[in-house]
Parts: C-alpha cells; structure tokens; sequence
C-alpha cells in the first residue's frame, strides 16, 4: 500500500469538528463501527467516524451520492454486521474510504454536502455493538516483554517457553463474551489452587485483571487446506480496534496445564467500537526488527516487507477510574503507556501463521494481538506486571492502592497514531467497568 491523498495531513472537512487538534477522527482517519441512536429501537448499521460525527451509512445508502463500487460497499455497510463488506475485500474498502474522503473535504458548498449533512448523527447520540459476526477469536501472545516480566515473576530461571521466539503462539477463545466498549464485566467463579495448599478452593476470582492488545478484523479469508503467504497477509485485514483480555490470574494459573487458557479467560473480552483501516495506518509503519543474536523466523514468516516496514507504532495508555474516582467527581489516573511497535511477532506473521495449517479464515474472525508490553517498567500491559504479581501494589494518587481490579473499577483503553507530517488517528475509547460476582455459592 502506497501513500495516497487520503494521508494529507493539509486536506481539512468541511465539518469543523473534525478539523481541531487532538481530534481522533479527522478525515484522514473515516474508521468504521456499527451503530444506532441511543435508547431508539433502530436497526443497528454501520458507521463512520468524521470530527464529533457518524456518518450514517444506512441513510448514505438510499442516496444517489455515490455509485458504482463505493454505492455497493455502502449498501453492505446498512446492514446490522459488516461481514459483507469485510468480504468484498480491499478495493471495495478503499472505494468507500476514498469516495468519503472526498464527501467530507472542504469544498465550495453543494448539493452532496447538504444530503451528506443529514446523514451525520452525533456520536454523543449514539450506541454501539460489535461491528461483526465473530465466526472465531483467536488470541496470540507475541510480546516478549510481557512475556518476559510475568515468566520472571513465577520461572525467574527461564522465564521464556523454548517456542516463543520460534513461533507466534496462540489459543482459541470464546466468541460469545465479546463485547463492545461499556461492556459490564462480571467478576468469575472458579477454581484456584493456592501456594503451599493441598486442595483447590472454588470461589470468586481474586486476581482479576485487564490486558492491552489490539484486535484484528479479518476482512476476506482463505480457502480451508489453502495458506496465506506472509506477503499477502495484510491484504486479509481490513483493520484495527482496542482489545481488553480480562483474566482472572488466579483461576487462570491453576488450570493452564495441560491445555491453556478456559475459564480463565472465556468470561469477558472487550473491543473498542471503531475499526481504524489498515490504510489510514499507513503512515506509521515502521522497520521490524528481529536481533541478530536471536532466532530468526522460518522462511514461511520471513518477508522483506515485514522486515522494512511490518511494524506499527500504534501508541496505546491505560487508565484506571475507581469508584472512588467517580464518587468524588476525580479524573481516572494512567497506569502505563507502550506502543504496538514492540511486539515481537507482526500482523503479516500472525495471519500467516494462523493459516498455515490449512486453518479457513472467515470475513468478520478476530484475532487479538496478545498483551502488548514494551521494554521499560511504565510500559508494562498488565496489572499482573505492574504490581508483581500483587507483590508491590500500585499506589494511587487518591491513596488507594491494588494489585489486582476491585470491584467498581473501570479500566479505560486509549490508543492513537502520531507524528510531524501526518494527521492524528485515534482509536477510540475502550472501556469496562468491574461488577461483583454474581453467585459466590
């Protein structure tokens, strides 16, 4: 993918919201969600974000301002998921992002501007849903400091699995609890096995935590028994939202052998609403890079594209809101910050990776990145690496202190691109907020 006048950070919308600075959404941006208005019993339909702004892809379909392939991508996006879209795959995607573009961009007042104008619904006026039907979620674990930080904490000796830096592992996870950004996350029951007991304990989860990543919405997949090459990898995602990996840390350890992640981690997974195209991220790739003294991937991960410019400098926070906070009208308090950057294993390899096998891929799959840690301590993705397992607790300016989420907590996600030259791209906001077990018995 080239750079394109959709990355001109000097072409402005005649939509003034979407103009100011440190606006998530300016036209270089134009990320898709699936949205109705608030409390209306409306069909759900797709979206795009522009300033304070939704475009209405539903209203925009029964115009006459588009035609041709952009008006079909248009008539895919009206409806409640947008697995049909993802299908029609990127020349459709880059049809509809580019005929927006050109909808929402300055221009001496006309007729499409005022059909566009209301087709706008305020994005304070709007609820969202998860913006497709999730046939499979597959979660990687492909940060080597998150590995690293938590491998130290429990194997300080060898820290590392043998496989890590051979392979981007992962497991399959639950379809069923993924939410939307508001999600109420409800604390598990469980098993877990504490030091020195003999016995296992079933009760509440006490080590609750969140983990940073990102998803990736597949867009068109692969045939079952075909392989998708890491140099075609990308052309397979249509794009980027924020993922929440709730784990419950105590259940999660005592259940991991032999098999890996299940109740642990099959009650709650949070995405952010908006999907950021691969295309409007263009602009921040960066060299990936694999240390000479290190493994080096298997010519099926191997790529030249990979290596000069398959990594992202996605900047991503976390922010802590307690029910104090809210109670005494305080703002939340950041807990780290990192970038995408660091991860050890890039998008292409992921795809490539998954598929490998003869895995089918299908328009609407998600796979999530794995926690993303980087090299520094405030970089730190997790809870768990944070407080050292519960060991040292973080200190709140508040007073509070934890070492793991209470109940009440709200965990907010906040991730963007930028840099001299280039627009801001915003993600979003990717919240869940911590409720209390519902049956302890």
């Amino acid at each position: 993918m080239q750079l394109n006048p959709t990355h001109d950070v000097t072409r402005k919308s005649w939509l003034a919201s979407a103009n100011k600075p440190g606006c998530d959404f300016p036209i270089q941006n134009l990320p898709f969600a699936v949205f109705r208005r608030a409390g209306s019993n409306e069909a759900f339909r797709g979206g795009v974000a522009i300033g304070d702004q939704i475009v209405d892809l539903g209203a925009l379909s029964r115009t006459t301002l588009l035609d041709g392939l952009a008006a079909q991508a248009t008539s895919a996006c009206a409806q409640p998921a947008l697995n049909d879209f993802f299908a029609m795959g990127p020349a459709a995607w880059r049809a509809l992002r580019h005929d927006l573009f050109a909808l929402l961009e300055s221009t001496p007042k006309s007729s499409a501007t005022d059909v566009l104008r209301d087709c706008l619904v305020p994005l304070a006026a709007a609820e969202f849903t998860v913006p497709a039907r999730i046939g499979d979620y597959t979660d990687f674990y492909t940060s080597i400091h998150h590995a690293l930080n938590v491998g130290r904490l429990f194997r300080p000796e060898d820290p590392l699995t043998p496989n890590f830096q051979w392979v981007p592992t992962a497991y399959h996870g639950r379809v069923s609890s993924i939410g939307v950004s508001g999600q109420k996350v409800r604390r598990p029951m469980g098993q877990s096995m504490s030091p020195g007991e003999a016995a296992p304990v079933y009760g509440a989860c006490a080590r609750l935590d969140y983990e940073i990543e990102l998803g990736l919405f597949i867009g068109q997949g692969n045939a079952q028994g075909e392989q998708i090459a890491v140099d075609d990898a990308e052309a397979h995602v249509f794009g980027i939202c924020m993922l929440n990996d709730w784990s419950a840390r105590d259940i999660q350890f005592w259940e991991m052998a032999p098999l890996g992640p299940f109740l642990g981690k099959n009650f709650a997974t949070t995405i952010s609403p908006w999907i950021v195209t691969m295309e409007a991220l263009e602009p921040y790739r960066q060299e990936w890079h694999r240390a000479a003294d290190e493994p080096q991937p298997l010519a099926y991960l191997e790529s030249k594209h990979v290596r000069t410019d398959g990594a992202l400098d996605i900047q991503l926070e976390v922010w802590l809101e307690t029910a104090q906070h809210r109670a005494r009208g305080d703002h939340a308090e950041r807990l780290s910050r990192t970038s995408f950057k660091h991860q050890y294993w890039a998008v292409a390899q992921m795809v490539a990776h998954h598929t490998v096998g003869g895995c089918n891929l299908q328009p609407g799959d998600l796979l999530g990145t794995g926690t993303i840690s980087g090299p520094t301590d405030i970089e730190a993705g997790a809870i768990i690496e944070l407080a050292r397992a519960g060991r040292t607790p973080l200190k709140l300016i508040n007073g509070e202190e934890r070492s793991f989420l209470a109940d009440g907590d709200a965990v907010i996600f906040k991730g963007w691109c930028e840099k001299p030259g280039h627009a801001r791209i915003g993600f979003g906001e990717n919240r869940g907020e911590v409720h209390p077990a519902l049956n302890a018995q």
